[in-house]
């Protein structure tokens, strides 16, 4: 049985930093009061600075229902309604076919937007939104909630000090029994939350990606997924997500060259570092392995739900007029990896290259909707450039 002790001198409890306080009041709308608008809806209402000004969906019954929580907010099922009023932003949380329209609807309206992940159904409408939102000077945002758990940015913090030396292997689990989705397949819905994750961890991103699923309850509709990433210096990244499983399971283990650590999200201890590996040591003139098998270190993390830091932090940006283009980039890299990874799950698991510089994202990038030259249009290769001068 392992054995857990409290948290070592090396590994610093979070300093989760909150974000800056809003400096006006942000008037912001939700579109869709499903399964996740409603968790928008509570958390926008909850913010200090925040008025939430108006809920829309198609559903008078199930806006009404939501309303009862909230007298005050509008209540509409025309989205023009949204963008013809003096709203600041729109929050979307509406089905991935539906991204594209909606997003692009709202940036032309003037809106800053925060849209439920993934950003688009394809990489092309999610470049176009992304050169969009920067010709308008608008926030584009990508809600990639768990990247803001206070968990995975205290592994980061860990993985950028070297607390677990050079990182060689990343396994990840999001198992659970449903929810079956009709409009994508289980790698569209479960896999941006751990490819964003991925993305945040390593700070770099993969060089090839390759998937293999079955489809046994919808036809044609993958419920289960293995992705295997491959990142530069050799490092792999292998992620499991399941429609079908028994239980609840959300975990990563990352494994380094010094330590091992293990995010279980749906444990009270989130975090915990093992003091353990294997070395090579030079013994009568031959190299021998030596393995050590040390103890857990819980890591003390604060309380903090990863969905209202979101929150917190597109209205902290918009009321300050600043933000980092990464917010937006980063939603165009999960399509893109997602895009090839899904073109894989359909080819038997062939290997797709991911070149990220820009003549290999020029026929991706061509200009459509709204006609931008395409020297204009973002470009992975600056982004990195951006992020290793930063």
């Amino acid at each position: 049985m392992t054995s857990t002790t409290s948290v070592a001198a090396n590994v610093v409890p979070s300093q989760a930093l909150p974000p800056q306080p809003a400096t006006r009041t942000v008037r912001v709308g939700v579109v869709g009061a499903g399964y996740w608008g409603p968790n928008l809806i509570r958390n926008f209402a909850a913010l200090p600075d925040v008025a939430l000004a108006m809920i829309c969906d198609l559903d008078p019954k199930r806006l009404h229902a939501v309303g009862e929580h909230y007298p005050d907010v509008a209540l509409t099922t025309n989205y023009q309604d949204l963008l013809d009023s003096d709203l600041d932003a729109i929050a979307i949380a509406t089905p991935v076919k539906t991204h594209y329209s909606l997003v692009k609807q709202a940036l032309l309206a003037g809106k800053h937007v925060l849209v439920e992940k993934p950003l688009t159904a394809n990489v092309r409408q999610a470049a176009e939104l992304v050169s969009l939102a920067a010709e308008r000077n608008l926030l584009l945002m990508v809600d990639h909630t768990m990247v803001l758990s206070p968990a995975v940015q205290k592994l980061c913090e860990l993985v950028r000090a070297g607390e677990l030396g050079e990182i060689w292997h990343i396994s990840m689990e999001r198992l659970a029994l449903g929810l079956f989705r009709r409009d994508v397949n289980v790698l569209w819905d479960l896999a941006p939350h751990d490819i964003s994750i991925l993305l945040e961890v390593l700070g770099t991103e993969p060089t090839a990606v390759s998937a293999r699923g079955a489809a046994h309850v919808q036809p044609g509709i993958q419920d289960v997924a293995y992705v295997e990433l491959r990142f530069p210096g050799d490092v792999m990244a292998h992620v499991h997500v399941s429609w079908l499983d028994p239980g609840k399971v959300r975990s990563m283990t990352v494994i380094g060259s010094k330590k091992m650590a293990v995010l279980d999200d749906v444990a009270e201890d989130k975090l915990t570092v093992y003091d353990r590996g294997v070395d090579s040591v030079e013994a009568n003139g031959r190299a021998q392995l030596v393995y050590r098998f040390g103890e857990g270190e819980r890591v003390g993390l604060p309380k903090e739900e990863p969905l209202r830091r979101q929150c917190a932090e597109f209205v902290s940006c918009i009321a300050s007029g600043e933000w980092p283009a990464a917010y937006a980039e980063q939603g165009l890299n999960v399509v893109r990896i997602l895009e090839q990874a899904d073109r894989s799950l359909q080819n038997s698991g062939h290997r797709e290259a991911l070149g990220w510089d820009a003549a290999g994202w020029r026929d991706a990038l061509a200009p459509v909707a709204h006609e931008t030259p395409a020297a204009r249009w973002p470009r992975p290769v600056e982004v990195l450039a951006q992020r290793r001068a930063s």
